[in-house]
């Protein structure tokens, strides 16, 4: 039957102060536009309702998961699909921008959570952070605090509580592939048995109950066989099949066009992928419990309807009810019905599933009400302490009586408002001011919030490890009759505008510090004793704020004035201050941080945006600090040309060196206009990503003939724009050092590159970070001269890290050493490996 409407906006508004403490919230995907399901995604939606099966999918990296696999799982057979990736893929490189390490971690995150917004999947990871290549897994669990990544992939599980768990690699390749590939899979196949066992890490059942999975796959495919050829012809009767290439009618969309909507999110890593139709097969090697008989149906044999949950048997046929009566033009006749499936979900024992389920069908009866909730700002950023305008928006947009009891704060105080009841399709909308309070906590990468290890972020609190993003303390509750049932809905503030090219657009709402500070450059370099200026920016997120600046440096160091008055009158108002620091005699490294005094406060950060479209608009703060180096640097041919690369900061380096650096357009290069730079120096990647490079070979080719200096910093392998890379035959690998402490064999000592205008030595190659260097070239031309060698250890000579080669009158340099890395590091002897590179063949030049 249809709903009928008696009462109109007479309700009362009565205005009662009320404190809500702040609490946790799950976190989510903040500040996207809110989801509005069409009919057929509300029935599709309604469908997971009466499956009880959870899996979860382990790997090490975003970008590792198998997008077809996750789509399906929780598509076709509407499980609960969490991808847990270990990492959050901090070590990678960076296609679209500037940001690598952990800001590449935080869009890798974002782009993880954009993926599964697609296909549907959960998405959980560990502290482990991804440093870099590593040959074996044995080097991987060396570096990561095992203990601590173990116990967060038992937290993992017993939070999901999988009936399968599927992993991407196979747990007996150390050596072969990746070793944080291996090593997920190994963590995974040793935990199986052990996280049902209440004595394995019993400080987690304070929130969690031990569980046991039921059985192990590993998701094996032709790639793990060396060929398509080899995986045809091998083998597979031990294996389950699975066609993932299921359409789903109501989605208008085959699971493969979804998978690779999903997998195109990975941006950041050039994973962008073309949908296909028809079947498409999945390979599952069972590694622990029992095989399905059919070999066709991952969870044949457990128990995924609601009798696995007591109380439950008086859900399905609800369920069922709900389906058959489901009418596409009008779903909200389902909302009686979904109120009676709630009750007995609420009255259901086992917590896990009943709070999932409710879940679910609140947003069902949101989604079939019509119902728009929404809680936002004209404002991005605020700071404990500031009155923000609130505005308010409720509109139930189909014919379902509700009335709105209440408005409450979380986090923040806020006047409730009783009793109006909700005609169709007219919004109600309130404004009011509230403050934000002064314990606030701040909203960035809470992972990022405290300095970790190489192998671990550090992060103490229980409950949200895993989480992949920072809980929201701010948010709205809506409480609700809807159909004579009372809801709580909660709704996360946003910072919601009008872009003139976007259209209406949202950011998520970050409370900030006052003050933060940045410094100009991350790597200040001294050739000399000479005073050199560090220069900051202090930006006020608030009104009149006062203090002052400094810059502590230890002994040896000197720095001048000691302070700046720093006087901001208006929130968003910036200011320049300049610090002369002067550098001891003898060769030195420091990591200098600023500090902002400001009455009883001290403010310390640096903010750091991060703004993609494919992305919600991320904040980040962290400690401001850069690194000054006193070295012993000598340069000649300072005038510099260069193409950028991906994720490059390369060019602020070299002119904190003193090169005058001019960045040019691969489009404007002519031999003619490069004759006035010593060197080109070409950015990682750039024969990768940069298509106009294959049509400007010549007159970079020209360049060197008449007597330039050209260095290609290194590309993969694949996708290269050209095969052209050098004035010589010169194809590239994948080999890689990835071990940044292994030795450095100089192989030819007389060779300037080791001798001008700087003298190399085993010394200029400590300190290094990460790795020494990757995609190294394979096979070269005659012409060219292998300089150093090194390998990772128990394997051969990698000789292809740094070849030149004489070409006319010039040189032609290609390098896989990870100069991209070091430079910003302010690794001392990186700069003068460089800046003898840049020498070469160079008499200074006008």
């Amino acid at each position: 039957m249809e709903f009928q409407f008696k009462s109109s906006y007479t309700g009362l508004l009565t205005a009662v102060k009320i404190l809500i403490f702040s609490t946790l919230t799950h976190g989510g995907l903040w500040a996207q536009a809110p989801k509005k399901p069409t009919s057929g995604e509300i029935y599709h939606m309604m469908e997971k309702l009466g499956f009880l099966g959870s899996v979860l999918y382990v790997a090490a990296h975003p970008d590792d998961e198998n997008t077809r696999l996750i789509s399906f799982l929780a598509n076709e057979k509407k499980a609960h699909t969490t991808y847990l990736s270990l990492t959050r893929g901090d070590g990678g490189q960076n296609l679209i921008g500037p940001e690598i390490s952990e800001l590449l971690g935080v869009i890798r995150t974002e782009e993880l959570l954009m993926a599964r917004s697609v296909d549907n999947g959960r998405q959980m990871f560990t502290r482990a952070i991804d440093f870099g290549y590593s040959k074996n897994a044995e080097e991987t669990i060396s570096i990561w605090d095992t203990e601590q990544v173990k116990a967060d992939v038992v937290w993992a599980i017993r939070r999901t509580r999988p009936d399968v768990i599927i992993n991407r690699f196979s747990h007996k390749t150390s050596g072969e592939t990746h070793g944080h590939h291996t090593a997920s899979a190994m963590l995974s196949f040793d935990l199986f048995e052990k996280t049902g066992d209440k004595n394995v890490h019993p400080e987690q059942l304070k929130y969690v109950q031990p569980w046991s999975p039921q059985r192990l796959f590993f998701n094996t495919s032709w790639w793990f066989y060396g060929s398509e050829e080899k995986f045809k012809k091998a083998d597979k009767s031990a294996l389950m099949s699975l066609d993932v290439g299921t359409y789903f009618p109501l989605l208008g969309k085959s699971n493969t066009e979804i998978a690779a909507e999903s997998r195109s999110k990975h941006k950041c890593q050039g994973f962008g992928s073309t949908g296909t139709r028809g079947l498409q097969l999945e390979y599952l090697e069972l590694l622990k419990g029992d095989m399905p008989a059919s070999k066709s149906d991952i969870f044949e044999g457990i128990n995924t309807t609601w009798s696995r949950v007591k109380g439950g048997h008086k859900v399905q046929p609800l369920v069922d009810e709900l389906l058959k009566g489901y009418d596409f033009r009008n779903p909200h006749l389902s909302v009686p019905q979904l109120i009676k499936i709630y009750n007995k979900i609420r009255e259901t024992k086992d917590a896990f599933w009943r709070d999932m389920k409710m879940k679910e069908t609140e947003d069902l009866i949101v989604a079939c009400s019509g119902l728009y909730l929404e809680a936002r700002t004209n404002i991005h950023k605020a700071t404990p302490g500031e009155t923000v305008n609130l505005d308010l928006e409720a509109t139930s947009r189909l014919p379902v009586p509700i009335i709105l009891n209440a408005v409450k704060g979380k986090g923040i105080q806020m006047d409730t408002f009783l009793a109006l009841s909700l005609l169709p399709n007219e919004p109600f909308k309130y404004s009011r001011q509230v403050t934000i309070p002064l314990s606030a906590a701040y909203t960035a990468p809470y992972w990022l919030t405290t300095r970790g290890s190489k192998g671990l972020y550090h992060v103490h609190d229980q409950q949200i490890i895993g989480n992949p993003e920072t809980k929201r303390e701010l948010a709205v509750l809506f409480s609700l009759e809807i159909g004579g049932e009372k809801f709580e809905f909660e709704r996360q503030i946003v910072y919601k505008f009008n872009s003139p090219e976007m259209g209406e657009s949202y950011r998520p709402f970050e409370i900030v510090p006052h003050l933060t500070v940045k410094i100009k450059d991350p790597v200040y370099i001294f050739s000399s004793t000479e005073a050199r200026s560090i220069d900051l920016k202090v930006t006020s997120w608030a009104a009149n704020q006062k203090g002052t600046i400094s810059l502590p440096v230890p002994a040896g160091w000197k720095v001048s004035p000691e302070t700046h008055a720093v006087n901001l009158n208006a929130k968003g108002e910036s200011a320049d201050f300049s610090f002369m620091v002067t550098p001891p005699d003898n060769a030195a490294e420091i990591v200098i941080h600023p500090v902002i005094e400001s009455g009883d406060q001290t403010f310390d950060m640096e903010m750091i945006d991060i703004g993609y479209e494919h992305i919600p608009y991320q904040t980040v703060l962290q400690k401001a600090e850069c690194k000054l180096s006193k070295l012993n640097i000598r340069t000649a041919g300072n005038r510099i040309a260069y193409i950028m690369g991906a994720g490059d900061e390369v060019p602020a380096c070299l002119s904190q060196a003193g090169y005058r650096v001019d960045i040019v357009k691969s489009q404007d290069l002519s031999s003619q206009n490069l004759k006035t730079y010593n060197a080109l120096v070409v950015g990682v990647r750039a024969y990768n990503t940069d298509e106009n490079l294959k049509f400007k070979q010549k007159e970079i080719f020209e360049f060197i003939r008449s007597g330039g200096n050209v260095i290609v910093q290194y590309n993969t392998s694949n996708g290269l724009v050209t095969k052209e890379l050098a004035p010589f035959n010169l194809s590239l690998s994948r080999n890689r050092v990835s071990v940044e402490e292994a030795e450095m064999r100089i192989l030819v000592p007389d060779h300037p590159v080791f001798n001008y205008p700087n003298k190399i030595g085993p010394e200029d190659f400590a300190g290094w970070t990460q790795e020494r260097g990757l995609y190294f070239a394979g096979e070269w031309d005659p012409a060219f001269l292998p300089l150093l060698s090194s390998n990772d250890p128990g394997e051969s000579p990698q000789d292809g890290g740094l070849l030149v080669a004489k070409y006319g009158q010039g040189h032609y340099v290609y390098t896989g050493l990870s100069f991209f890395r070091q430079l910003p590091q302010g690794v001392p002897g990186a700069f003068r490996l460089f800046a003898n590179l840049l020498s070469l063949g160079n008499d200074v030049k006008p």
